[in-house]
């Protein structure tokens, strides 16, 4: 029997909602659900094995090949890059990222150099290249609605969800930068090699996402 189709997923956020798109293909993901400590999983009832990663992790084991598919946030793939084909728009965690400054404050007035908080600086860095403005751009790994309030940046590029984490810290959007959701990534020797059994997993995921 050929070896599994390894398939990455990201922990935390899309987790869920993969997992339950899984089962809506027919698959029997009770390993999955019960996973304890484990990190790579059989779907038992067909040729496919999980491996549970960070969002980062996932595009890298893709992008190496340890991984024949991927499924990330775009944000994650936006930030990145790399060398993968990106095959299909998955319709399930959707937010955006948007540029957010303190309430009441004109962003955008005013001629000196902005001072911008990001956790996503490549992000943010081509969304003002595209506006012709020039920025400082400062990365954070934690809490960067911080930034702002701290004096450190004069606004921040983020994922907005609800908008309620802005809102309780007195800040909010400015400018919305692009729409994400989740998106199933291939390794580029996996779809060639694969190629019928990856096609045959997108036609399934486009029939539930149909229904």
């Amino acid at each position: 029997m050929e070896k599994p189709l390894r398939i990455a997923l990201t922990k935390g956020r899309l987790e869920k909602d993969t997992v339950e798109l899984l089962e809506r293909l027919g698959f029997d993901c009770t390993a999955v659900w019960e996973k304890g400590r484990r990190l790579i999983l059989p779907v038992s009832d067909a040729n496919l094995e999980v491996v549970l990663a960070k969002a980062n992790d996932v595009i890298t084991y893709v992008e190496h090949g340890v991984c024949d598919l991927g499924i990330v946030g775009k944000d994650t793939i936006i930030e990145m890059q790399g060398n993968f084909f990106e095959l299909c728009d998955l319709g399930f965690g959707k937010c955006q990222f948007a540029l957010a400054a303190k309430k009441g404050v004109d962003f955008y007035s005013g001629f000196g150099v902005k001072c911008i908080a990001t956790k996503y600086p490549n992000v943010a860095r081509h969304f003002f290249a595209n506006k012709g403005m020039d920025v400082d751009i400062v990365k954070i790994e934690g809490s960067v609605e911080l930034a702002p309030l701290l004096g450190l940046a004069d606004g921040i590029v983020d994922i907005v969800e609800t908008g309620v984490t802005l809102r309780e810290n007195g800040l909010e959007v400015v400018e919305y930068v692009t729409p994400i959701s989740a998106r199933l990534i291939a390794n580029t020797v996996s779809l060639k090699m694969r190629q019928t059994e990856i096609e045959t997993l997108i036609q399934k995921i486009e029939e539930v996402g149909s229904k």
